[in-house]
């Protein structure tokens, strides 16, 4: 029979003869739901976790919330608290802190030492101007002196005669200074009464550093004489000079121009004021005459020679 004559169980034989894999395969579906269809065609085939990726523009209805986005302050406050601080942080605030620390006590030590001035009063604060001005003198002075002795070498006619001359007279001062002969002259004596036991080395040691300072050219404390390397520790019972135990009344006899001695000793702040806060009775008294006499040995030097030989 020809190929029009195929009755319509051949047809339908030829329907079931199709391959198996286009009879599993599901239809496409079609109309408006088929792109869900697709999509939830592809969730069941990929893994949980790419489908959350995936899906993070539109979760599903069980998924947790976004967190609220937070403002620039916010964030900085949730950055700085609660505080986190490293070892290194912790040792950088400590030297900080040392730092400043230091420096307010320097700054409040300043300004102490400041208030003495600025509490003192106007007869205070004139002796200490007129103390300036004989240091200024004394000092220039003694640039005279050195100047005329260079212009008498200079201008005499036996120029080895003068610097003998004045070789003597300079031997004569390092030996006062030196303390190893006696001196006399005008000057003061100070006089330290320490009845309560507080008076200590460093407190003497400063009221030498002002006699000094004041022009003090010869100095004698009970009895021993104060040189350039003269120290001054404490002792049970009193203080030492040079290894000399001495005992209050501690009294200084010195040399030098008294209208300067005694106002260098009683400004504001200086060596009669803290003599009197620790207690102690301070007294100074003019002289004309003052009389040095604690001699110290001279030494030679066991290396040293004068250039001179």
């Amino acid at each position: 029979m020809s190929s029009q004559d195929e009755t319509p169980e051949n047809s339908e034989n030829s329907e079931t003869s199709q391959s198996p894999e286009a009879a599993q395969s599901p239809e496409t579906p079609k109309g408006p739901d088929a792109p869900e269809a697709s999509e939830n065609r592809l969730r069941k085939e990929l893994p949980e976790e790419v489908r959350a990726e995936g899906n993070t523009e539109s979760p599903d209805a069980g998924a947790e919330p976004r967190k609220p986005v937070l403002t620039g302050r916010q964030r900085l406050v949730k950055g700085l608290w609660p505080p986190r601080v490293s070892r290194a942080q912790f040792i950088v605030a400590l030297l900080l802190f040392g730092l400043g620390f230091g420096l307010a006590v320097q700054v409040a030590s300043n300004s102490d030492s400041d208030g003495a001035l600025r509490g003192a009063r106007q007869e205070d604060l004139v002796r200490i101007l007129d103390e300036l001005d004989d240091r200024t003198q004394r000092l220039e002075e003694e640039k005279q002196g050195l100047e005329d002795q260079r212009t008498e070498l200079e201008n005499s006619s036996d120029q080895a005669e003068e610097a003998r001359k004045q070789t003597v007279e300079k031997e004569k001062q390092l030996a006062i200074l030196a303390g190893t002969v006696a001196a006399q002259g005008p000057g003061i004596t100070l006089t330290i009464e320490d009845q309560k036991g507080t008076v200590e080395a460093d407190m003497l040691l400063d009221a030498i550093q002002e006699l000094r300072a004041a022009g003090a050219e010869a100095i004698q404390v009970n009895g021993v004489r104060v040189v350039a390397g003269t120290y001054l520790t404490d002792v049970s019972g009193g203080v030492a000079v040079d290894g000399n135990k001495i005992s209050a009344p501690y009294r200084f006899k010195v040399i030098g121009k008294p209208q300067d001695l005694e106002p260098a000793l009683n400004i504001p702040g200086g060596v009669v004021q803290t003599l009197e806060k620790e207690q102690a009775t301070v007294t100074v008294e003019r002289s004309d005459k003052i009389i040095v006499d604690a001699l110290r040995p001279a030494k030679r030097p066991d290396y040293a020679r004068s250039s001179s030989q």
